[in-house]
């Protein structure tokens, strides 16, 4: 080995283990903050453990799911505006977990960029955190990988695993039958998906990220990063209740493609397009990309995040249960003989 003048070292190539090291030690608090029965162990390890038996399961399933947040991050990254995209890699993941009937346990992250900028990754994962508590669902290891040469400065991105657990026999969905009816819980705005044609409609605009959005309040970054809506702890207080035969979480493919997902063969969907109000940001995208209801259908969610498909004789006491844990509920229609998703009404 050679201390000579001209003698490398990781950093000089790039690559920051101190900075690292620093970034955990950050993130810790924000991590204990979602514990949970079932964790035996913290970051820092080389893996993390968690107990089934301590988390109250007798004979559990084991559920994962793995996503991202898309192009969603481009606006963040050109904002500068990072406090939101951690909770929407944490919903994309969890809300799918439930749709299968699980319960989100544990959860773990990987950020990834070409220079470790402590501050934006610190405000990036304790947004995971956050998303994470909000689930009930614990925040117990990661990756940060520093790869310079792979990502322009400041660009970075996310992935997200989430495992949850049902007890034999609770998986859904199950039951699903001709008359059943569909309940459909509000979004708060476009979510994560649909984000590559979101950023050419506004380029098409004309308008900047910094410019008055409009469609609500703030600016238009602001508005588009409004987070992805969580539905784990109102959505399992449904299933625990009895009567939810499926759930589809409305991502891309929109009501179209997801809906069939959860359905028999030889069953579809009718569903009432003036039941609800989109909310404001899709009237304007549909305006400045003179874009068809039925493409509106098929990439974004249109204003509803998830779809709980339930018995009938049981829909009036779940919608009141799902109001009563905050949730806008929405009457969508029922399912009939059939394929697909046929549609009644027009967008507003």
């Amino acid at each position: 080995m050679t201390d000579g003048k001209n003698s490398l070292t990781y950093a000089s190539a790039g690559v920051d283990i101190d900075a690292g090291n620093a970034l955990i030690d950050r993130i810790k608090p924000a991590a204990a903050a979602t514990k949970r029965a079932g964790v035996m162990s913290g970051l820092g390890g080389f893996g993390g453990l968690f107990d089934l038996k301590g988390a109250g399961y007798s004979d559990p399933i084991l559920v994962s799911a793995t996503d991202g947040v898309g192009t969603k991050l481009r606006i963040a990254i050109d904002t500068g505006n990072y406090d939101t995209v951690g909770i929407d890699l944490v919903a994309m993941c969890v809300n799918d977990l439930v749709c299968q009937g699980a319960e989100p346990l544990f959860f773990l992250d990987y950020f990834a960029t070409g220079k470790l900028d402590l501050d934006a990754a610190t405000t990036i994962i304790n947004g995971i955190a956050k998303g994470c508590e909000a689930s009930g669902c614990a925040l117990i290891g990661g990756e940060t990988a520093e790869m310079p040469g792979m990502y322009h400065d400041g660009d970075f991105d996310l992935a997200g695993f989430a495992v949850g657990a049902m007890e034999r026999g609770a998986d859904l969905p199950a039951g699903v039958a001709k008359g059943d009816v569909l309940l459909g819980l509000a979004s708060n705005g476009v979510h994560s998906n649909g984000y590559s044609l979101v950023r050419k409609i506004v380029e098409l605009s004309g308008l900047g990220w910094d410019a008055a959005s409009p469609f609500g309040e703030g600016t238009l970054g602001e508005a588009l990063l409004a987070p992805t809506r969580l539905y784990v702890t109102q959505v399992l207080s449904a299933i625990r209740a009895g009567g939810v035969h499926g759930l589809a979480h409305i991502t891309g493919g929109g009501l179209t493609e997801n809906l069939p997902r959860v359905l028999p063969e030889g069953l579809g969907a009718q569903v009432d397009l003036t039941a609800w109000s989109m909310p404001p940001v899709f009237a304007w995208l549909a305006e400045q990309g003179g874009i068809s209801q039925a493409e509106m259908l098929k990439t974004f969610n249109s204003g509803i995040g998830m779809v709980v498909v339930v018995a009938a004789d049981q829909a009036e006491a779940i919608t009141g249960l799902l109001q009563s844990e905050g949730e806008t509920v929405y009457q969508l229609g029922h399912l009939i003989e059939g394929e697909g998703v046929s549609y009644t009404g027009a967008l507003a």
